[in-house]
């Protein structure tokens, strides 16, 4: 009983972020050249997309709609396949329910799946090329979308966000939130993050966590976790997660302190005090692991990514973050 009524009160917290922005009830859709078509069939689909000198596939998860869609990119972690990720953190299903289209891409080329981050990369390039793809091919609104991922997929969420914060409404990294040297987004863009304080692939206090070593290099040649790394992962950054919020919390205007609420027994919720369109919270699962929140599966053993909290639903949170942060 004492775990619901806090799980409550952060719900209840989240909903007056909404209520205080006041946006998606003010703020009319911006319609993508898509609407001007036939409508998308619900359901999903499986498309393959070339860009940037790259080809790859996306799965496509669309509701029955009347109305332009908001837009979620789902970005699978290292070593993990897109229908991995769709299928571990449930994004998918949660847009069909809850009137979102997800977009869960993989870019196909030799080695493990992975994905390329730095500041001038072609999968960034890709990536951007593909929402204005799918902005042609579906109905979605231009002011909602947004884009979330799970390890080397949070890297690259970050990413995108210094580099598409034009485009992109909010992000929300799920064990893997970034802060780079080189970052200077658009705009200042809302931030929700997630990360285990006990994650053992990328450690809660920076670099990497001690099993991160059993991770194959993306050639198979050797290990991704050390600092050799024969195929070349670029790693989570010395910086720790706490650190990297504040650091998103600096870009973004914020107070420099944030506001600590405990939402459940497990999680705490950091929240700054932000400009207007600008927020940026972070939920700490004391003793998570590398894992999604309120995911029911996991294809990786917790031996290796450690344990999933229950205790809050990363995609009802960020759904909630959100609908009260469409690009303005």
């Amino acid at each position: 009983m004492v775990v619901a009524a806090m799980t409550a009160a952060a719900l209840l917290t989240a909903g007056s972020t909404t209520a205080r922005a006041g946006e998606p009830a003010t703020i009319a859709p911006a319609a993508s050249p898509g609407c001007a078509g036939p409508a998308a069939v619900p359901g999903t689909s499986r498309q393959q997309f070339a860009a940037a000198g790259k080809s790859g596939s996306y799965a496509q998860d669309v509701p029955a709609a009347d109305a332009p869609l908001p837009l979620v990119l789902d970005l699978h972690g290292y070593l993990e396949p897109a229908e991995v990720q769709r299928a571990m953190s449930g994004v998918a299903q949660f847009g069909i329910e809850h009137g979102f289209a997800t977009v869960t891409p993989q870019i196909d080329e030799p080695g493990l799946p992975r994905w390329d981050f730095a500041e001038n990369s072609g999968d960034i390039t890709y990536l951007s090329d593909l929402i204005t793809h799918v902005e042609s091919a579906l109905c979605v609104d231009q002011r909602r979308i947004y884009v979330t991922g799970l390890s080397m997929g949070a890297f690259t969420t970050s990413s995108l966000a210094c580099r598409l914060a034009d485009r992109i409404a909010a992000v929300a990294p799920v064990a893997g939130l970034r802060d780079f040297s080189w970052c200077e987004p658009a705009r200042a863009i809302p931030v929700v993050a997630f990360h285990g304080t006990a994650d053992p692939i990328v450690a809660y206090t920076g670099g990497a966590g001690p099993n991160a070593r059993f991770l194959p290099s993306p050639d198979g040649s050797g290990s991704a976790g050390g600092r050799d790394r024969p195929g070349g992962v670029d790693g989570p950054g010395e910086a720790s997660i706490p650190d990297n919020a504040a650091a998103w919390a600096r870009r973004n205007g914020c107070e420099p302190e944030p506001v600590r609420l405990q939402v459940a027994a497990d999680v705490t919720l950091s929240s700054y005090a932000c400009p207007e369109h600008a927020d940026v919270e972070f939920y700490s699962v004391v003793g998570g692991g590398h894992t999604w929140p309120g995911a029911v599966s996991s294809i990786s053993p917790e031996p290796l990514v450690g344990t999933t909290t229950g205790s809050i639903s990363a995609n009802q949170i960020m759904w909630d973050f959100f609908r009260a942060h469409p690009l303005t």
